[in-house]
């Protein structure tokens, strides 16, 4: 794959007149994808496709398209070409554009990862005898991810990954049902069997007549999973140089007022360690790691090419959405088999959905309970929780109100493969908080 990227660019750079420019990215995967309902495959296939995204610059215009590619040098150069005609055409129509910014400086890379993968059919084979007798439902996604970018000075970045996901729940009835996922570069039977072992546990407790509680103030567990939920929503508008600039944020109260999380609350963009590449889409390298927020306080943001030209600073690689690409929170120093003694009577909640902010200036959520969340009693979890809803800010959460995070983490992938898969990453542990706030 990484030959064939060299020669679409080299097809690209032939293509562009002198006093053009272009930034041209790649993507590329092959992957195997394999649906699950009721234990028993019910879909699968495979999928090998490349895509190239050209912007074509000439001084401050510019116009971008895509175009999908088959693979066939020869098919593929009267495509690049008609995509090439077809921005010179677009970019005459536009003004210029004052925000614009790429890379200059000539910063060449190239990472591919070792391909640590079993052959899909063995995982499968693992995850149907785990499911033997059982309703499991879910996706396994695995294979390579590529992605490569090249301009017209000369730069050129590869990466290169193999990576597996598999989302999947044991249902028990109705909306009943015990979630779980498992993701990394490299399968172990010991880990998921673990994994398996806990999603049953709580299956088998989902027999149970359910528990209703009173709306009030609980002490939790919020699982990995569900934690990343909260992060996930955080990530949409809070860590961006433009959402600062503009006060959007839901973060403001950090920024202006020196508000605080618990100081052992710490969040990265760990490029280093996640999925995505170490680069952006106009050329500029993304820093191994960004301190977004440090022993509980604001710490940075993520600023695009496009904020920084506007606000007068540097870019330190952020996408244009601004969004962590790959997350990463420090572990605490809870071991995960003392979760439950420590709840003693509380909840322990295994994932929540329908996420939305209640009060977006005060990084105030709200949203539902969701898949095996449990009443714990004297230590052990006791029976199925009703549905909750709750509300709840993220400096009570992980600030007044946190008693601790796990020391283990989980690695969630975004399963989105809407048009390719995502890359996009969380390492997040469990937190116990108290004084959760349920409405209903």
């Amino acid at each position: 794959m990484e030959s064939y990227f060299h020669d679409v660019t080299e097809i690209v750079t032939r293509l562009v007149h002198a006093d053009e420019v272009h930034l041209s990215n790649f993507h590329g995967e092959d992957s195997d994808f394999v649906r699950f309902n009721a234990g028993r495959i019910r879909q699968a296939g495979a999928v090998e496709m490349r895509s190239l995204t050209v912007d074509l610059i000439c001084g401050r215009r510019h116009a971008a398209g895509s175009v999908a590619l088959g693979g066939d040098l020869e098919v593929d150069r009267a495509r690049i070409a008609r995509l090439i005609d077809n921005l010179r055409e677009r970019r005459a129509l536009v003004p210029e554009d004052p925000y614009l910014l790429y890379a200059t400086d000539v910063r060449s890379t190239g990472k591919t990862a070792e391909n640590r993968l079993p052959q899909s059919a063995e995982a499968v084979d693992e995850i149907r005898a785990a499911a033997r007798g059982r309703d499991l439902v879910g996706i396994y996604a695995a294979g390579g991810i590529y992605n490569g970018f090249a301009n017209s000075l000369g730069q050129r970045n590869w990466c290169a990954n193999a990576s597996f996901n598999l989302d999947w729940s044991f249902v028990h009835s109705a909306d009943r049902a015990a979630a779980a996922n498992y993701a990394g570069f490299e399968w172990q039977r010991d880990v998921f069997r673990r994994k398996v072992d806990l999603a049953l546990e709580q299956l088998a407790l989902l027999s149970r007549p359910s528990r209703a509680v009173a709306p009030g103030r609980y002490r939790v567990y919020l699982a990995p999973a569900a934690l990343a939920e909260f992060l996930g929503l955080l990530g949409w508008g809070s860590f961006g140089l433009r959402a600062h600039r503009t006060k959007t944020t839901p973060l403001l109260r950090m920024i202006e007022q020196g508000e605080r999380l618990d100081p052992r609350v710490r969040l990265l963009e760990n490029a280093a360690a996640g999925l995505a590449p170490g680069f952006q889409e106009e050329g500029f390298l993304r820093p191994d790691t960004i301190a977004l927020i440090d022993r509980g306080a604001y710490a940075d943001c993520l600023a695009s090419p496009r904020s920084a030209a506007e606000y007068g600073v540097q870019t330190n690689g952020a996408s244009a959405s601004e969004m962590p690409q790959s997350l990463d929170v420090a572990p605490g120093d809870v071991s995960a088999d003392r979760v439950l003694g420590m709840l003693e009577d509380g909840i322990y909640v295994g994932n929540v959905w329908y996420l939305n902010y209640s009060d977006r200036a005060a990084c105030r959520t709200t949203g539902m309970t969701r898949f095996a969340t449990f009443w714990v009693e004297n230590g052990a979890l006791a029976a199925p929780l009703e549905v909750m809803r709750f509300d709840e800010t993220l400096y009570r959460m992980l600030g007044a109100n946190l008693i601790g995070l796990t020391a283990e983490r989980e690695w969630i992938v975004d399963p989105g493969t809407y048009s390719q898969r995502s890359t996009s990453t969380t390492r997040v542990p469990g937190a116990l908080i108290a004084d959760f706030t349920l409405t209903l």
